[in-house]
């Protein structure tokens, strides 16, 4: 992973992190079209994405700075074209709770 605004860390595990990526900062756009979340558990050293339950499809979905957070084994992010997806097991699987909603610009669980 080489780009990507939002990054959530676990509170756990320092060298355990989330992003979700973009092509570029001058490609701000989905790569290849479809989403995904990637994870680093040794500090960044490598990375593995997960797509399963995110559109891979004509994806335009661009999570900005604080549109991904992260609590226990839950991820949650919102994106600027107002869709929100929540995973359950660490960012493996994850569910749609919504879409054509305003811009996300940001997402905290309580």
């Amino acid at each position: 992973m080489h780009f990507g605004f939002p990054v959530a860390v676990d509170a756990r595990d320092g060298r355990t992190a989330w992003v979700v990526p973009a092509q570029s900062d001058m490609a701000r756009m989905a790569i290849g079209g479809g989403l995904c979340v990637a994870r680093t558990t040794d500090g960044g050293q490598s990375w593995q994405t997960f797509r399963q339950g995110l559109p891979q499809e004509h994806a335009y979905d661009i999570v900005l700075r604080h549109g991904l957070d992260v609590a226990g084994d839950s991820l949650c992010f919102g994106s600027s074209t107002g869709n929100v997806y929540l995973s359950e097991d660490r960012g493996e699987t994850w569910q749609c709770l919504g879409n054509n909603f305003p811009p996300v610009y940001s997402v905290r669980f309580g």
